[in-house]
């Protein structure tokens, strides 16, 4: 099991068909303990539940820094350390340049960037202290090309900054032996893409896409346990492409 004894913790994480859970699902099944957190309405005690014995789900609101606070302790009084944290919670909207209003660009990026911040620095001081651990941050190809399928600028402005965000603190921590890396998804068949892509759009999305389809949430959970498992080790600040070659450079 390459995730044996380990700790992980994964943002946004109970939606049943979405990234986050079936990256909890995969570390479970490699001998993590998981603990997935989630606003209140998402039940992540529920999904938590679906791992099977072992594993937590808490009520945390990213964007709120007292919240990620008190997740985080509450996971080290459950498991007593804190090896992995998924950065998965976000949010999207499908809106245009003049269209994005204030009260839209906070919702976006507070979600992304500043909950990306904020839990991590809810864990940092455990990881400190263990000498070690791994952040992975989901970012998306739409940082990387300027725009997405679904998601509007103010969207690849936050993943964009997710990007830059894990670079910095990857530097300020490698000498303590903290690795924090991205995932870059393309577009993935979660619920998040439900009711808005045709299955002929989805198609013609796949057509254009080197491996010849969308994405699955496995994909991105294979990523993840690679980017927390001792296979990584040398790996710090770096972006890991997973997009069926959507985006070759």
């Amino acid at each position: 099991m390459l995730l044996k004894d380990q700790v992980a913790i994964i943002t946004g994480g109970a939606g049943v068909n979405g990234l986050g859970f079936a990256t909890a699902r995969l570390m479970a099944a490699q001998g993590a303990r998981v603990a997935i957190l989630d606003l209140e309405r998402a039940d992540p005690a529920g999904a938590a539940a679906q791992l099977g014995a072992g594993h937590i789900g808490l009520v945390a609101d990213v964007t709120d820094k007292a919240s990620c606070d008190a997740a985080a302790a509450a996971v080290l009084q459950a498991f007593g350390r804190i090896d992995t944290l998924v950065n998965n919670a976000g949010i999207t909207q499908p809106v245009k340049t003049l269209e994005i209003t204030g009260a839209d660009y906070d919702r976006i990026l507070d979600v992304s960037l500043r909950g990306t911040l904020y839990m991590s620095q809810a864990v940092l001081p455990a990881m400190r202290s263990q000498q070690g651990g791994s952040i992975i941050c989901i970012s998306s190809v739409s940082a990387q090309r300027g725009g997405g399928i679904l998601g509007g600028p103010h969207y690849s402005a936050a993943k964009a900054g997710v990007l830059g965000l894990a670079r910095a603190m990857a530097r300020e921590f490698g000498p303590e032996n903290i690795r924090i890396n991205c995932i870059t998804p393309g577009l993935i068949g979660t619920d998040i893409i439900k009711g808005k892509l045709t299955e002929e759009k989805k198609a013609e999305i796949a057509e254009t896409i080197p491996l010849a389809r969308l994405g699955r949430a496995d994909d991105i959970a294979g990523a993840c346990v690679f980017l927390a498992s001792d296979l990584s080790t040398y790996c710090t600040g770096i972006t890991l492409d997973v997009n069926g070659g959507m985006l070759i450079h």
